[in-house]
């Protein structure tokens, strides 16, 4: 997109003034030995959640205090939804498991490698017993911290030392353990800006798409589910949607590939794809929604928008994908609102079929929900209005993008030092 037009790129306009101004150079500014080096215990308290002995399931209430847990931690993100919560007796009860702004989430189980930096809204929430706390105590500013605990390099350590075969976890004590290296605090605060003025404007541009996404779904469930008018006629789901339409790929072929894991559970886009060899599996093109028919993925909300590709590319991905593609004269988009619309979802779980443990939607049973069909003037009326929305949502998405990859390059250039920033302390 011409930069005149696309905002990230002035953000990286502004970037790189402000990178200037701070004194960011190639040549380092400052000696790498002012880095000092030492482990966790010495820089910050590490405190785990209260045992399940101090807050059983059975004590959550609807309405309290917000109790963090580890499905919440999100791209070193606390996702908002569904928080269990507690009682007022309880948070006075279980004080020290209550978080500040400026404190440090992990994961104690699973994916160990996930933390997450607490905001100011998040002050005065508690953390389950699943997770770890880091609260910085001296000399480290703790949002430098957060990202230092987001590098690649980090990440893997973690993931080596943690104990347990079957379930990776680890402990105040392993954690307290870690090596943490870094410059003096008022560079520290300026790697932080830099790279924290990247993420604002990432999480701007997610929560944009949020809402474009929550006005085309709105807009479909108003209109197809609650206020369908009398001249529209009965159908089911067959007569506006393709399933699963024929794709052509040779075996052999390098092609874009898409794992399950990377379909997202709150949005459109996924969150990475590779080129590999195509062998067998689910083939698909831009403007084709990619549903999840196995347990619990689809449980989980794992759905796709594709508009990654390039033009007449063909990627492919697991052959645990369900292809959804509107018929002539509906906006492709449709497909991806009727997919994240909980009525649909209900009725898909409701067709799994098979073993309890590796349960998948029955495509014929789906194929038979219930839909109404509007007359052409309607479909007409929603295509203009997804044609304004999803464009929007592909150029947010370019963005975020390009943001990421920016940031993904400077974090570990600049906790190791060898891009450095001298602040104007």
């Amino acid at each position: 997109y011409p930069s005149r037009f696309n905002p990230a790129c002035r953000v990286l306009k502004r970037l790189k003034r402000n990178l200037e101004g701070l004194g960011m150079s190639d040549t380092m500014s400052l000696s790498n030995s002012e880095w000092r080096k030492c482990e966790l215990k010495n820089i910050a308290e590490v405190q785990t959640g209260p045992f399940g002995s101090q807050l059983k399931n059975e004590q959550y209430i609807t309405g309290g205090t917000p109790v963090i847990t580890v499905e919440h931690i999100n791209n070193f993100r606390i996702d908002d939804f569904d928080y269990p919560s507690i009682t007022d007796e309880d948070k006075d009860r279980l004080a020290k498991y209550l978080l500040k702004s400026g404190d440090i989430v992990f994961t104690r189980v699973g994916s160990v490698d996930l933390s997450a930096f607490v905001q100011p809204h998040h002050d005065g929430w508690m953390f389950s017993s699943r997770m770890l706390r880091v609260r910085p105590i001296s000399d480290i500013d703790s949002r430098f911290l957060s990202y230092f605990f987001q590098q690649k390099i980090f990440r893997e350590y973690i993931l080596n030392i943690a104990v347990g075969a079957t379930m990776p976890s680890i402990n105040t004590e392993i954690l307290k353990g870690i090596p943490v290296s870094y410059p003096p605090l008022p560079e520290q605060k300026a790697i932080a800006e830099v790279l924290s003025s990247l993420d604002d404007k990432i999480n701007l541009l997610h929560r944009q798409n949020k809402t474009l996404e929550q006005m085309a779904e709105t807009l479909f469930r108003q209109w197809f589910v609650e206020e369908a008018g009398e001249d529209w006629e009965e159908g089911v789901v067959s007569d506006l949607i393709d399933f699963n339409p024929r794709r052509i790929l040779a075996k052999g072929t390098i092609a874009p590939y898409l794992e399950m894991a990377s379909l997202n559970t709150q949005t459109f886009n996924p969150d990475g794809w590779y080129d590999r060899e195509y062998k067998s599996g689910t083939k698909f093109i831009n403007e084709d929604t990619l549903l999840a028919r196995i347990t619990p993925c689809l449980e989980n909300g794992k759905t796709a928008y594709v508009t990654f590709l390039q033009e007449k590319e063909i990627a492919w991905g697991s052959t645990e994908y369900i292809v959804m593609r509107p018929k002539e004269g509906i906006h492709p988009f449709f497909a991806y609102t009727l997919a994240r619309n909980s009525g649909f979802r209900d009725y898909a779980e409701g067709c799994l079929a098979g073993s309890s443990g590796r349960q998948r939607i029955d495509l014929d049973h789906l194929k038979n929900f219930d839909i109404p069909i509007p007359p052409n003037y309607m479909l007409e009326i929603f295509n203009d209005i997804l044609e304004d929305i999803v464009p929007k949502l592909g150029v947010n998405a370019v963005q975020i993008s390009t943001l990421e990859n920016l940031r993904n390059t400077l974090l570990p250039k600049l906790m190791n030092g060898e891009i450095r920033i001298a602040s104007n302390e």
